[in-house]
């Protein structure tokens, strides 16, 4: 039987534009492009969760907004539980330490990218008619 992983993905929207973070060549799913988040840990909430990963991976602070999708996806390593939130930066600027690249992309052009299988649905709502403030 798969493991059941809970992760949480930040959508960071700065100047009208969503931070998208491209995973490591060494890590699961090699290169694919992501919201930027992790696994929440026990005893923790989704928001708490969110705002200690983008703290740990990106070196700055966010404040968390509505949640934009909530993803279940099989990959063979476990089933991957992936709920991603609205966010907005309120202090410093992401930094690489866990990804390879980043990019700030308006909404329409998120397609553009190989994104993780659990983070296409979220892209596709904000693609389409999702507001982006």
């Amino acid at each position: 039987m798969k493991k059941n992983i809970h992760v949480v993905g930040a959508i960071i929207i700065d100047n009208n534009k969503i931070l998208c973070a491209q995973r490591g060549p060494d890590k699961s799913l090699p290169l694919k492009w992501e919201f930027p988040g992790g696994k929440i840990e026990d005893g923790e909430s989704a928001q708490e969760a969110l705002k200690r990963e983008i703290s740990e991976e990106m070196n700055c602070k966010i404040e968390i907004g509505e949640q934009v999708d909530h993803t279940v996806y099989e990959y063979d390593f476990g089933i991957v539980h992936l709920t991603t939130y609205i966010c907005k930066l309120v202090e410093g600027k992401p930094k690489l330490t866990e990804h390879v690249a980043i990019k700030w992309l308006p909404n329409n052009e998120l397609s553009s990218l190989d994104w993780a299988p659990a983070d296409i649905p979220a892209v596709e709502k904000l693609s389409g008619a999702f507001n982006v403030k």
